[in-house]
C-alpha cells in the first residue's frame, strides 16, 4: 500500500473510531446487559457489531444514490455533516455521550430483544455522524482502491466494536468512569478538527475555491 493511501486509511479509521466511540459506549453496554450471562453478553456484543457493520456498509454503498434522489451535492452534505460532527464533538469534550446519538427516551425503552440493535448499534455507535462520514468519504473517493480502503476500515471498525464490548468489564475496571470520560474528551478533540475540515472542504468544493 502506498504511503498516501495508508495515511488516508489511518485518518479515516481514526476519525470513524472517534465518531463511533465504542469505548464511550462501554458504560451503556454494561448497563443494558446487567444481569445477563457472559454468553448472552457475547451474543449481544456480536449483534451490535454486525448492526454497526451492516449500517455503515449499506450507507457507504448507496450514499451516491441518496444524494441523487434528494438532489443534494456531496459538498452540501459535507458542510452539514461537518456541523453535525462538531456538535457531537462539543458533547464529547464535556465528557458526555453525544445527545445526537441517543436520547433519554430511547434509553428508557431498552428491552432485551432489541437492545443490541436499538439503541446500542443504532444510533449510539453507528449514529448520524458515522453515517454521514462514510457517505461523504465514499462519494469523494477518486478510485476503486480508495473505495476499498474505506470498506476495509469499516470492517475493522466492526471488529473493534465487537472486541471493545466483549472486553467491556475489563475496560471499565482499568479505566474507570473518569478514564472513559478523559478518553471521550480526547476523541472529541479529534472529532472537532475532523468536522471543521469537512466544512472547509465542503465550502471549497461548493464555491470552487
Amino acid at each position: 500500500m502506498e504511503l498516501w493511501l495508508f495515511k488516508e486509511f489511518a485518518f479515516f479509521f481514526a476519525g470513524l473510531f472517534a465518531i463511533t466511540n465504542p469505548v464511550g459506549a462501554v458504560p451503556v453496554f454494561l448497563g443494558v446487559t446487567h444481569g445477563l450471562s457472559r454468553d448472552c453478553k457475547r451474543r449481544v456484543a456480536k449483534r451490535v457489531s454486525v448492526t454497526v457493520l451492516l449500517t455503515l456498509i449499506t450507507f457507504a454503498l448507496v450514499g451516491q444514490w441518496i444524494f441523487r434522489f434528494f438532489g443534494s451535492t456531496v459538498d452540501a452534505f459535507a458542510i452539514a455533516g461537518g456541523i453535525l460532527l462538531f456538535r457531537m464533538a462539543l458533547d464529547m469534550l464535556s465528557g458526555q455521550i453525544s445527545k445526537v446519538k441517543i436520547s433519554e427516551d430511547e434509553e428508557d425503552e431498552i428491552t432485551a430483544a432489541d437492545m443490541a440493535i436499538i439503541p446500542l448499534g443504532i444510533p449510539l455507535i453507528s449514529g448520524p455522524g458515522a453515517i454521514t462520514t462514510v457517505m461523504v468519504y465514499m462519494a469523494k473517493a477518486a478510485s476503486p482502491l480508495e473505495n476499498g480502503v474505506i470498506i476495509v476500515a469499516i470492517f475493522l471498525i466492526g471488529i473493534t466494536v465487537y472486541l471493545t464490548l466483549l472486553s467491556a468489564e475489563g475496560i471499565e475496571r482499568r479505566l474507570g468512569k473518569v478514564g472513559i470520560k478523559v478518553l471521550t474528551r480526547m476523541m472529541g478533540l479529534l472529532l472537532a478538527s475532523m468536522g471543521v475540515q469537512m466544512v472547509i472542504n465542503g465550502i471549497k468544493g461548493a464555491f470552487g475555491l
